[in-house]
């Protein structure tokens, strides 16, 4: 499964170049077909006003292109300042970006090719090619520009956030099943021995950004062994760290395949990686309660996409870590978070860094009760723990009595909805 938003660097620029080789093509190529094989289609606009317009389109567009596109990155520039840098980052890489750069150069090129044509040999004409195309590019452009306009739209706090959860909500759905089907076998094994193969990383540090689960699987199964991978998705690999091990394969596995069915990049990716999600909402969460941003307000907005994330994932079963064959032997083991692993990222560093502050405390037990509330029991024992561990940092983080009673209120907007009382001392 690949996200749409995800889109490498080479390919960054590879369309608009694309678009730029395309349009001069077309520039060069168009006006003799027209006029060898239809020497009669001629433009009703005169060759003084056919130049007029070229030469506006080409200079227009070029100066439109610089401006948008300064003003675009100025923004995305300052967002990775408010946000985070890995989300924005996905904004930046947005197809929409590099399909408009190419747009726009391809009508800045076509049209000063195009002036070439415009009375040919003295001959006064214009080719209605020429024009009809270069009138669609224009329309093309519009429409282009209008979509990233939207797109830069998206940096408002408001749609970042649900942005990033609906990324999270979608892994969620496609990677983990009810809670209600019945849990799979453990995964937890003991391989006699020492592994037959380990195969490491070579080169950059990179991070894991997808496996193909059933790749893997059916090289085990041919094979009659078994693969362990020991970095899960998500993590960084540095050059001779070890990813997997082959337990009980008769021969050496080719390191070529092995490797070829693990993705690396330069980034995390919400493919494969659940916790990538909540990961970025925690930072933005942060990043508002910092004393330089100061506004618990985005901090209360980025839990409320959090306690969505954590109600879906306690009612998922997490219990995916070992994959079998038909004949239900054992053939891969991946390491995957726990429900303690995903509450520790959701909630630790906001309690840190929120302690001081009464809307957050107030939404963070709010956010508690309510997952205490709608969760089936065995995942209530963690959720008991953060209860006490949120009291505990009010107690700790509010000298004054009415300050420490006014934190320790539910409140499912932070401040203003007021929903029942905690026990004060």
């Amino acid at each position: 499964m690949t996200f749409r938003f995800r889109i490498s660097n080479f390919t960054a620029w590879l369309i608009p170049l694309l678009y730029a080789f395309a349009a001069l093509i077309l520039g060069f190529v168009v006006p003799r077909l027209a006029n060898t094989f239809l020497p009669g289609f001629l433009s009703l606009i005169s060759a003084n006003a056919a130049i007029g317009i070229y030469s506006a389109i080409a200079s227009g567009m070029i100066a439109l292109t610089g401006i948008v596109f300064s003003l675009t990155f100025l923004t995305i520039q300052f967002s990775a300042t408010a946000y985070s840098p890995r989300l924005v980052f996905w904004i930046a890489r947005d197809p929409v970006m590099s399909h408009s750069i190419g747009v726009f150069t391809a009508t800045f090129l076509y049209a000063l090719v195009s002036l070439a044509w415009v009375d040919r040999g003295g001959s006064g004409r214009v080719p209605l090619a020429g024009i009809a195309i270069v009138t669609a590019l224009l329309i093309v452009s519009v429409i282009m520009f209008i979509s990233l306009i939207q797109r830069v739209g998206m940096l408002q706090v408001s749609r970042m956030l649900v942005f990033t959860g609906d990324h999270g909500r979608e892994v969620i759905e496609n990677l983990y099943a009810p809670l209600a089907t019945t849990p799979p076998p453990s995964p937890l094994v003991e391989f006699p021995g020492s592994p037959g193969q380990t195969v490491v990383h070579r080169g950059q540090p990179q991070v894991i950004q997808a496996v193909d689960i059933p790749v893997l699987v059916e090289m085990a199964r041919r094979n009659a062994c078994t693969i362990e991978l020991i970095a899960s998705v998500g993590d960084t690999v540095l050059d001779s760290t070890p990813i997997l091990r082959v337990h009980g394969a008769s021969a050496m596995l080719s390191e070529d395949e092995l490797k070829a069915a693990i993705e690396l990049g330069g980034e995390r990716t919400f493919e494969q990686d659940p916790k990538y999600a909540i990961r970025l909402l925690v930072d933005i969460a942060i990043k508002a309660l910092s004393p330089a941003i100061n506004d618990p307000t985005t901090a209360v907005q980025a839990l409320n996409q959090i306690e969505d994330l954590l109600i879906r994932l306690g009612r998922r079963r997490l219990e995916i870590g070992a994959f079998r064959d038909a004949a239900g032997h054992l053939r891969l083991l991946i390491t995957f978070p726990t429900w303690d692993d995903f509450l520790r990222l959701a909630l630790d560093e906001i309690r840190f860094y929120g302690a001081s502050s009464i809307q957050v405390m107030r939404r963070m037990k709010a956010l508690v009760n309510e997952l205490i509330s709608l969760l089936p029991e065995e995942r209530r024992p963690a959720l008991n723990h953060w209860q006490a561990r949120l009291q505990s940092s009010v107690e700790r983080s509010f000298s004054d009595e009415h300050d420490k009673l006014e934190a320790s209120t539910e409140d499912p907007q932070g401040l203003g909805n007021t929903r029942r009382k905690a026990d004060t001392r």
